[in-house]
């Protein structure tokens, strides 16, 4: 029985190590890249590009993060070539040379468009130069990564009632809407930022072992087990005050997954064993409230659950991704095969339904009927390889070793 379930997670992993090297990459090398420098702001689900879309840096510190990571693992030089294009971008375009930080967006043209700095962008931009530090020894990301954390520290960090505000003026002054999107309440903190600034913290730990970095890990890890995580229901609140009052909020199931292997993620790199034991039985809880809830006939997770307790029923790419990772994480922690069974399911959902046959890449959202939103661009500010390519990662190094798992 045992030996059976390893050849299948070894085909599994195959599978998506094939996807990963014969599509997701290759996509992005292919028609991300300008002839001018930087990247495409934008291009369609069909394929149709915009060259006067603004860009955001967000995007391009996925990028950065994405095949700094590829080439960490795989060591070919295209990979490199693209992670110093998304390095030269970053700093060249999205670097504030007066007040430091990156800016939000940029234009075509690469004039500043949107100049705040919100403490998301800088997190995921210290994830991509600490991954970009890991891959090639370059001691001149290491620095700016470094220089990212002390402006969030200084600028960002809620010294007395903990966490991370949402962002700041160019100058780093207050701001009174501090929200990523119109989509958003406005509030002063976020899941969503908190989960994207223990991300990039925990890979720059890896790198730079420094009293203050580990002080503030373990701070964060303890607010999602003391402040985010609802342990009524086993999910993570969404939206905060400045003192962690939070209102009624809908599920995200993929946040609430993605978190769970996050946090153990964490809590492994900073090395404390009796906070890694709590969160580790705190992630077997979040998954397991996903696995009862949030899984469609098909296999797939359902996108969100409203507070009537109806369900969001597209398929979104970065949800299933996720998913894939935190159920496999929760079979390593508890050995329940059930866990197995949802990321198989998961994947075998997605290389049916959600990857692009024909055009290349993933279908980033499906409707409820399971056909591809036409509005959702493949390209875009939050639209990148980075969920789906660090699932395939995470997978292919979990089950096997990497690079080893993919056929001849």
């Amino acid at each position: 029985m045992q030996n059976n379930l390893q050849n299948e997670l070894t085909e599994l992993a195959a599978q998506v190590e094939k996807d990963l090297l014969e599509n997701l990459l290759p996509f992005w090398l292919q028609h991300a890249p300008r002839e001018k420098g930087g990247f495409l702001g934008l291009m369609s689900e069909d394929l149709l590009k915009d060259s006067q879309a603004q860009r955001s840096a967000v995007m391009v510190a996925r990028i950065l993060w994405t095949f700094s990571a590829a080439y960490r693992l795989y060591a070919q030089p295209e990979y490199l070539q693209m992670a110093q294009i998304a390095l030269t971008d970053l700093r060249k375009s999205f670097w504030d040379p007066i007040y430091r930080g990156i800016y939000w967006l940029v234009g075509s043209d690469d004039r500043v468009v949107m100049d705040r700095k919100h403490s998301y962008a800088q997190g995921f931009a210290i994830y991509g130069l600490s991954e970009y530090y890991r891959a090639t020894g370059d001691h001149s990301a290491l620095e700016l990564a470094i220089a990212l954390f002390d402006l969030l520290e200084n600028y960002a960090h809620d010294d007395l009632f903990g966490g991370y505000i949402e962002g700041c003026a160019r100058d780093w002054s207050a701001l009174a809407d501090m929200r990523l999107s119109d989509k958003e309440p406005v509030c002063r903190k976020s899941m969503n930022t908190l989960l994207h600034i223990i991300e990039p913290y925990t890979n720059l730990l890896r790198v730079w072992r420094n009293e203050r970095i580990e002080k503030r890990v373990r701070e964060l890890i303890l607010i999602f087990l003391e402040r985010v995580i609802d342990t009524h229901n086993n999910h993570f609140c969404l939206f905060f005050d400045q003192d962690w009052q939070h209102r009624q909020d809908e599920i995200s199931f993929g946040h609430d997954i993605e978190g769970s292997w996050l946090l153990v993620e964490a809590a492994e790199v900073l090395g404390d064993p009796a906070l890694l034991k709590l969160v580790e039985q705190t992630a077997l809880q979040l998954a397991k409230a996903v696995l009862n809830e949030a899984l469609a006939p098909d296999g797939s997770l359902y996108y969100e659950r409203h507070l009537d307790g109806s369900f969001n029923k597209e398929r979104h790419w970065w949800a299933q991704a996720e998913g894939m990772v935190g159920f496999y994480n929760a079979y390593q922690l508890s050995g329940d095969a059930r866990y197995v069974s949802a990321m198989q399911d998961i994947w075998n959902f997605v290389d049916t339904c959600m990857v692009d046959h024909e055009n290349g890449e993933w279908h980033k959202v499906l409707d409820a009927n399971l056909q591809p939103r036409t509005n959702v661009p493949k390209i875009g500010p939050w639209e990148c390889p980075y969920h789906h390519s660090r699932a395939a990662f995470e997978l292919v190094e979990r089950i096997g070793k990497c690079g080893k798992v993919h056929p001849d």
